[in-house]
Parts: structure tokens; sequence; C-alpha cells
């Protein structure tokens, strides 16, 4: 081990032994280390100097080591703490992890664990300006330093200057500092892997792997191997050893999106793995050790699926040691210009074409839109736009499609632009559709098809009869599923 891994660590447990043990295990890595047995004599140490890491049991003989814990948060105090808390006792894990405790460790504790826990907590540690002295009196100022660069580009990619989004971004910068359980809740599209990927690059496990996984959408019968991973033979298939997502995330994040549709039997085994840190593979008989972050996010409401038995409500209580929310765009309609500019910018850079400019009737189109599936339906309207529109500047007319029900006014036209029509009036159905949607669609199709037969399939030339430019009516062409006598004819272009 390095001179610059090494750290000063205080060891506070009434054991004897495992004091002992501990010690010699640090010392082994090169820390510099010194103990206490109890709460008193830890004290006495904390006030002559300061330390990189802080291990304490929990149960000391005069107090708990929360009351260290709470007491170092107070004095703004930078020591990582890990607390050892005996076997089981998760809510004494959650309840460190909700007071400021970086990671804890369960007892019996596994050397290999601690030896990793230690490392980690010194990689997350805030050190100071190089040429600065690594420790000091207790009389130093608390350390601190920005981000690591992914960090602060992936708080950039969380848009919006509203005072909400301003304070997911700061809090995300904090919580990436330590191994608690983050939970992000909000409605679909608002962004929740943004936020996942943003604590992972935030963290001092960025330069690890960040694991994605959709709970909803792996089969029943595969989620127990796809999760802690399959020994050769272990199901009808299995011709080889395979990983895991623990496995794959190992030393970086996992990620758990929509972990409201995970299984009920799933859920008592991710539990089990959370608290023991351990996974044992399909058709495996030794356990591994895993080190990994876990961040989940769903659009449920899980307190709802707790109390109604979907969701158990000790796996809910371990996940939701540090809850994020992300708001819907209803609550940040400030934040829309700024998304829209983002967004165009990320779209046009992929697809190589030039930035157009977003016309104030256009904002004014998506302002008053509800956008129930937020930022995401946002992006698909603006690719929707990109698609349709003919010059350097989006329209509010490029945004509206015949076959939206709720544009409010024709595909060619502004709202604010009175609609004259000479043509007479479009024969009313008999019956009112069941599926409006479809008969809208229906109604289209037949009017291209109609303008297509009477310009012999020429595209070019339906298009100038139904007054659309070619990108447009390429576009409905392909939507609604019209099949082209020949797509390798020029003539019909």
């Amino acid at each position: 081990m390095s001179a610059s891994s090494t750290a000063c660590v205080l060891v506070v447990d009434d054991e004897p032994d495992l004091r002992t043990l501990y010690e010699l295990t640090l010392l082994r890595e090169g820390h510099e280390v010194v103990s206490a047995p109890d709460l008193a004599q830890a004290r006495e140490w904390l006030g002559q100097r300061r330390f990189d890491v802080l291990i304490s049991d929990m149960r000391l003989p005069d107090g708990l080591g929360l009351e260290l814990l709470r007491e170092l948060g107070e004095q703004q105090r930078t020591e990582k703490t890990i607390v050892i808390t005996a076997y089981g006792s998760v809510e004494n894990a959650v309840e460190a992890l909700k007071s400021g405790a970086f990671d804890y460790l369960t007892k019996p504790v596994d050397l290999k664990q601690l030896r990793a826990a230690v490392q980690a907590a010194l990689h997350s540690q805030r050190h100071p300006a190089a040429g600065a002295p690594r420790r000091g009196t207790v009389n130093d100022p608390p350390r601190s330093a920005p981000p690591p660069p992914a960090g602060v580009q992936a708080l950039r990619r969380i848009v919006g200057a509203s005072a909400t989004m301003q304070q997911i971004r700061q809090r995300i910068e904090k919580v990436a500092t330590s191994m608690a359980p983050v939970l992000i809740l909000g409605e679909s599209g608002t962004g929740k892997e943004l936020v996942a990927r943003a604590v992972h690059e935030c963290s001092h496990r960025s330069d690890g792997p960040f694991v994605a996984v959709n709970c909803g959408a792996i089969p029943d019968n595969l989620i127990e191997a796809e999760f802690f991973g399959a020994r050769k033979g272990a199901y009808t298939g299995a011709s080889h050893d395979r990983e895991g997502y623990f496995q794959a995330a190992r030393g970086g994040t996992l990620f758990l999106d929509e972990i409201g549709d995970l299984p009920l039997g799933m859920q008592a085994k991710l539990l089990r793995v959370i608290q023991e840190r351990r996974v044992r593979p399909l058709g495996g008989v030794q356990e591994e050790a895993v080190d990994v972050r876990l961040v989940s996010a769903t659009h449920k409401d899980l307190a709802a699926l707790v109390r109604d038995g979907e969701f158990r409500q000790d796996l809910f209580y371990r996940l939701n040691v540090i809850g994020l929310r992300t708001p819907p765009l209803r609550e940040r309609r400030e934040d829309l210009p700024g998304l829209v500019d983002a967004l165009l910018q990320r779209i046009c850079s992929e697809s190589g074409q030039p930035i157009p400019t977003l016309t104030a009737d256009a904002l004014a189109w998506l302002q008053a839109r509800e956008l129930p599936g937020n930022v995401r339906e946002l992006e698909n309207l603006l690719q929707r736009a990109l698609a349709l529109s003919s010059g350097s500047h989006l329209q509010a007319q490029d945004f509206a499609d015949p076959g939206d029900v709720d544009a409010g006014f024709t595909a060619t036209r502004p709202p604010s632009e009175p609609v004259e029509s000479t043509e007479p009036p479009t024969t009313q159905p008999d019956t009112i559709p069941d599926d409006l949607q479809s008969y809208l669609d229906e109604q289209e199709r037949q009017v291209l098809l109609m303008a297509l037969k009477e310009c012999d399939y020429n595209r070019t030339a339906a298009a100038n009869r139904l007054g659309l430019n070619l990108r447009q009516i390429r576009y409905r062409i392909q939507r609604l599923g019209i099949t082209m006598p020949s797509d390798d004819d020029d003539s019909t272009t």
C-alpha cells in the first residue's frame, strides 16, 4: 500500500481481543491506529487530534457509538465513521447511516470487508489542497473539495435553475460521500436514472462501474440468476459460470430501477444480501462478498405498497435510508426553456444536424401542455418537431400532428391564426368511435392514400397537394404504416 493511501484510524471497542484484531489488521495495511475501550477515552483522543477514519462498536460500556457519531456531526468534524453492529440489527445500521455514518459492518466482522471499508472511507475523505498538511490538530478547519470532474459533468446534466433542482444537486453532492443506500422517488420521465448516475459520479466510486437494472423487465424464472449469478449447470442452458448484477457492479454502484416491481420472493433475498453483503450464485455452494453502493428508484408509492402487503416493510426501511425526489415538470415550469435548449443541443449533436431556434409561439405551445410524461415526453415532442420542421426555426405548428387530439389546432397553423376554409364540412360519423385515436389515424391514412394515388405515389407531389413538406409526409407515412409500391424508385421521393 502506498503512503498516500494510509490513514490515521481510531478504533473504539470494549472487547480487548476484537480491538487488538482490528488494530493488527489495519497496522498490516500500513495505517496508523489508535484505540479506545469506551466513549470517554474516544472523546479524549478526539479532543487531541483529528483522524481520517473512526471505527466504533455500536454498544459500549458508557453509551452508544451513535452518540460519538452525532457529536462529530455537530462539531462538523471530517472523520469518516464506520459503525459495527450486532448481527441482524438492521435498525441500528439504518439509524447510523441516517446519522451520517459512512458505512457499517456486521458482527462477526469479515476482516476483508473491514479493510475494504476503511479504504473506501479513506478514498472518499475530502483531502486538503496539494502541499497542505495531511492531518493536524483539532483546531484545523474542516476540509472540503469539489466533486470529481465526472461528478461535475453529471450535475450539469441535471438541468434547471429552480430552487427545487438546486436543492437536488446540493443533496446529491452531500449523500454521494457515504455508502448509505439511496431511494429516488418520482413520476415516470422525471430523470431518476440521471440523478442515480450523478450520485455515482460524485462519489468515491466514480471510477467503478455503474450497473442499471430494470427490476420490472426480468422474467421471474431468471431474476435470481440475473441478480446473483449462476454456476455452470445450475439450470437448463447454463453452459458456463456467469456473473450477476451484484458481481458486475463490484466496486461501483448498482442502480435498481423500478424497485417497486420486484417480486416478493426476490425482495426477501435482496434484503438478506443487503444485510449480510454476501451473495450465493444460483447452483453455488460458497457465498461471495459483495462491494456495491445501492441506489434504487420507482415511480410507485412504496409506502402504499407496504400497506397493501405488496412490498416488504423491512426492505423499504433498509432502502429508504436517504431519500431523493425528482419533481414533475408541472412543479418547475420555469425550467422548461433551459430544458428545451439542453435537449435540442443533445438531440442535434447526436443526429449531426444544426440546432434550430425555438420561436416564442412554440415555447408557449409547450408551456400550455400538461406534459404528463415529463422530460421524456418533452424530448419526444422535440424529436418529432425536428423531423417535421423545414427551416432553421421550430414553429408551433411543427409540434402539432393531426393524430394528436390534444394539439388544439391544425398542424399547419399556430393556435392564434384563425382557420378559414372554403371546403365543405366533412361528413360526421354516424356513431361516436370507441377509440378516437384509431379513428383519426384511419381518417388520416385514407387522405394520405388518396393523395398518393392521385400523384402516382410521388411523395413530393403528394406533400405539395396536402400543403406539407417532404419531411412531414415521410413522417406520416412511416407513423401510419403506409406501404409504398417502391421505396427504391427515385421518382417516388
